[in-house]
């Protein structure tokens, strides 16, 4: 086990950069954000409330050829990347990276909106009607059909399938592992078996039914969650100018001792934030397509302008929210037998001691927040490995993937902590290197694509 844990690190470092080498995936990710959010001068400023009228609904039209509904899209990519990130996730990058890590956690959230854009609108142009009407889409398509690169298509749907497997699946199924063995002693392999089961019997009915139990599921536990950490920010309201402050000057000028250990310096807080800010919101990953893809629409743009409110509902709300009851409530100083809290239990912690109205038993919002999020995250990633395994080798694969894919919940919840979430951040890095490479080779389409469409948005929908 010491000898994968040796292999899975150092592709971790040559994925994200080691903090004293170049961090060329940072480089990658942030630039293209940049990039294309001056090429589409700022689009996710100037179109925000066209996106909130597109997800209530007022552009639906049962007869656009596609699965799902926008709201449905858009709630199935949410429940995918609202989950064990703002969890988990912000945590980790504040026990590695410190408060400031909740900062870069911020940068990815702002320039994710216009990857999210860009890269939704291409799978909607470039998707695949199959023969049973379904749709199928996301970067390998247009990388396939837009720039004739069928070659990083294949790359990318390999990447795609093994990261369902590790970030929207074995990191899922760890978590709520970590977290039910920690409050009620229930063996890890006991969870992930009875977790299996219970993913195993949603996702042999397809998109649509991941559509209907998401567009539940997703709203539905993000109030929940979102309560608690608000209640837990009201109670403790004088400590929050204070956390805002540790946020931003920790940004450039982190404490000298985070995460356990001395000395992890200005890189380790950029590269943790970059790095949970990504797996939290999946902006640029490639991931959020997939499902977009499958909306009941025949523009594009429309779709890609719903995609937009993603990184907004995961990143800068729900993502802060947890990072400030973590900050407010003291937990990333907490140490336990000598090791600060980390993931799933410093969350929890945060929440026992914020919610002291509960009497000691607010830690248990988490607990059913873990177990929500989790399952419907891992719902939405079997969809994402569905797609990619069928572009690979065709709808013959498809069930015996399922199969795996459940398989692969039971193991993710007997690994390690460290194990389990350097091997999603590798699988998610690769995954996402193709696509911003793809996003920068296609920019110049997606300009004409949406300035054809705005200059039109005038026209009554019919």
């Amino acid at each position: 086990m010491d000898f994968i844990a040796d292999i899975i690190n150092g592709m971790a470092g040559y994925v994200w950069g080691w903090p004293e080498v170049f961090p060329a995936m940072i480089v990658l990710l942030v630039g293209t954000g940049l990039f294309i959010t001056f090429r589409l001068n700022w689009i996710q400023l100037r179109r925000l409330k066209h996106a909130i009228d597109i997800t209530r609904g007022k552009y639906d039209d049962p007869s656009h050829e596609g699965d799902i509904s926008h709201f449905q899209a858009l709630s199935t990519a949410l429940s995918a990347t609202i989950g064990i990130g703002n969890i988990a996730g912000v945590a980790t990058a504040i026990h590695y990276g410190g408060p400031g890590a909740l900062f870069w956690m911020w940068v990815t959230g702002i320039l994710g909106t216009s990857l999210k854009y860009a890269e939704c609108t291409l799978s909607m142009k470039y998707r695949k009607i199959n023969q049973d009407g379904s749709a199928s889409g996301g970067p390998m398509y247009y990388m396939e059909k837009a720039l004739g690169w069928k070659w990083l298509g294949i790359v990318f749907a390999v990447a795609a399938s093994i990261c369902a497997l590790a970030t929207g699946n074995a990191i899922q199924a760890f978590t709520v592992a970590d977290q039910l063995n920690s409050d009620f002693a229930i063996p890890a392999g006991m969870t992930g078996l009875v977790i299996a089961l219970l993913v195993g019997m949603v996702i042999i009915g397809g998109v649509k039914r991941i559509g209907r139990v998401t567009a539940f599921l997703s709203p539905f536990m993000t109030v929940v969650y979102l309560l608690g950490t608000i209640c837990i920010l009201l109670l403790n309201l004088d400590k929050v100018p204070g956390a805002f402050t540790d946020i931003f000057n920790m940004a450039f000028t982190p404490p000298g001792a985070i995460g356990g250990f001395a000395g992890s310096g200005f890189m380790y807080t950029l590269i943790w934030g970059i790095k949970r800010g990504l797996f939290s919101n999946e902006a640029g990953q490639g991931s959020a397509p997939i499902a977009h893809a499958a909306a009941k629409t025949d523009e594009p743009v429309r779709e890609g302008t719903v995609a937009m409110m993603g990184p907004y509902i995961d990143t800068i709300t729900i993502c802060t929210m947890t990072g400030l009851a973590i900050i407010v409530t003291g937990a990333w100083t907490v140490t336990i037998d000598g090791e600060a809290l980390n993931g799933s239990p410093m969350t929890a912690y945060a929440f026992q001691q914020g919610l002291t109205f509960l009497g000691g038993y607010g830690n248990y919002i988490v607990t059913a927040a873990v177990l929500l999020f989790a399952t419907s995250t891992m719902i939405s990633w079997s969809y994402y490995g569905d797609r990619s395994i069928q572009y690979l080798l065709g709808d013959k694969a498809i069930v015996p993937y399922r199969i795996l894919f459940c398989v692969m919940i039971f193991v993710g919840s007997i690994l390690k902590l460290e194990e389990v979430w350097t091997f999603g951040d590798v699988a998610l890095g690769i995954m996402a290197i193709p696509n911003l490479i793809a996003l920068i080779a296609l920019s110049g389409v997606l300009v004409r694509i949406t300035n054809e469409y705005y200059s039109k948005e005038h026209i009554p929908f019919k």
